[in-house]
């Protein structure tokens, strides 16, 4: 069985990730230990609050190092809303902070011409070419968002879905191994859970 590591560093609904990856055959688990991230098939980075705390959390608990870790070894690592955002250069989010720099670019507020932020709720999310991690999808189908704020990838060939509320942002980045939604699949029904089955059927190819 798949056994993907939910990292744990006190942000992002981690309980609802980890029923989601068993709902689809998964194994997760919960954890922080760098020894169990590193025997995992992949890796799950969730998360759900402010951009710099985020990564003060990351570093102190040398985190940060352990996901660039994993990536620099071809494992695959998905980030989840905050924890897309994380991936990227850095945020000009509250007093703004350095990212993790696995994509290039920056986090910005949403250009909602003048929708209510933060942005909730159902959005179709356009997908640009094939790729394994929407196998099986629609080539639009929507997912469930909840941000304030959007990732702004530098190269257009890390975007592979899109979505738009007043601007068309990035909601899917992709560069093997690293996987980035900006929404939450484990709140986003069918479509959600097919996504989270594709990223561990990713991580089982990888591991064979």
């Amino acid at each position: 069985m798949t056994t993907i590591a939910i990292l744990d560093y006190g942000m992002g609904n981690r309980r609802s990730v980890e029923k989601a990856l068993e709902r689809v055959g998964a194994r997760a688990r919960i954890t922080r230990q760098p020894d169990d991230v590193r025997a995992a098939d992949g890796l799950i980075v969730p998360g759900v609050g402010a951009f710099p705390e985020a990564m003060r959390r990351l570093r102190d608990g040398g985190l940060d190092a352990l996901i660039r870790e994993r990536v620099e070894a071809g494992g695959p690592v998905l980030g989840i809303c905050l924890g897309m955002q994380l991936l990227f250069e850095r945020s000009v989010e509250h007093e703004g902070a350095e990212g993790l720099g696995l994509f290039g670019g920056e986090v910005t507020r949403l250009r909602t011409e003048g929708l209510r932020l933060p942005h909730i709720g159902w959005n179709l999310v356009r997908f640009q070419r094939p790729s394994p991690l929407a196998a099986g999808l629609p080539d639009a189908c929507a997912f469930y968002h909840v941000h304030s704020f959007a990732a702004r990838p530098t190269d257009d060939g890390d975007r592979l879905g899109v979505a738009d509320y007043g601007e068309t942002f990035a909601s899917v980045v992709v560069r093997d191994p690293l996987f980035g939604v900006q929404f939450h699949p484990e709140k986003s029904s069918a479509h959600g859970l097919r996504l989270l089955e594709n990223f561990a059927a990713i991580c089982a190819r990888v591991a064979a």
